[in-house]
């Protein structure tokens, strides 16, 4: 059976680990897109700008391919790896956790460092609240006017959301449809015969 859904966190949420006097506090965020990602760690390497380290890990998508861990000069493997490993033991994605180190003045070592940003970012994760979304699907729709109020009704029937729409001298949706309804959707608007339905974005003519 395929996969319909996915786990990601509601909001953000925050934790704090502390080790020999360093402190490593955790931010988690849900994010869907390596700009978001951008925005977040830039502002907290501003609001944290006297911390020594602002380690990151990320991972976007339903088909978790893209990822990143970032150690930000720890030693290789000892801060992303760990953020993304409790990430994946989770099973999130579309998240991003931040963690942000204060060092105390005693080196930790690798093992120390690795188990410092691991608790860091479980304690994170144990905050935040845990979600399951549909994985959807984006077509575009055209109508004539006649037309629109059974777009938009059978775009409800299948709990399909629109996300934007164009009413010029034609109707154009842009829809996001739950996977696990697609099928059915796209055929009730094909049974119609008055909706065109694009599965990939229309290119603006010239009427």
């Amino acid at each position: 059976m395929a996969v319909t859904t996915y786990r990601t966190i509601a909001s953000p949420a925050q934790s704090e680990f502390k080790d020999k006097g360093s402190r490593f506090i955790a931010f988690a965020y849900p994010v869907r897109t390596a700009a978001e990602v951008k925005q977040y760690v830039d502002s907290l390497r501003n609001e944290h700008h006297k911390a020594r380290h602002w380690c990151y890990a990320y991972r976007l998508g339903t088909d978790g391919m893209q990822f990143r861990a970032n150690d930000d000069g720890e030693p290789s493997g000892s801060a992303g790896r760990p953020i993304l490993g409790q990430i994946d033991s989770a099973e999130l994605t579309d998240i991003l956790v931040v963690v942000v180190r204060y060092f105390g003045g005693t080196l930790l070592g690798v093992p120390g460092l690795i188990h410092s940003y691991k608790t860091a970012t479980v304690e994170a994760l144990k905050s935040a609240e845990v979600v399951e979304k549909n994985i959807e699907k984006i077509v575009w729709l055209r109508c004539d006017y006649p037309n629109l109020n059974d777009a938009i009704r059978i775009a409800g029937q299948y709990q399909a959301n629109i996300i934007e729409q164009d009413l010029q001298l034609d109707c154009r949706l842009t829809v996001s449809i739950p996977l696990a309804n697609y099928d059915a959707c796209v055929a009730a608007w094909q049974h119609t015969r008055a909706i065109d339905i694009r599965f990939e974005q229309m290119e603006e003519t010239a009427d």
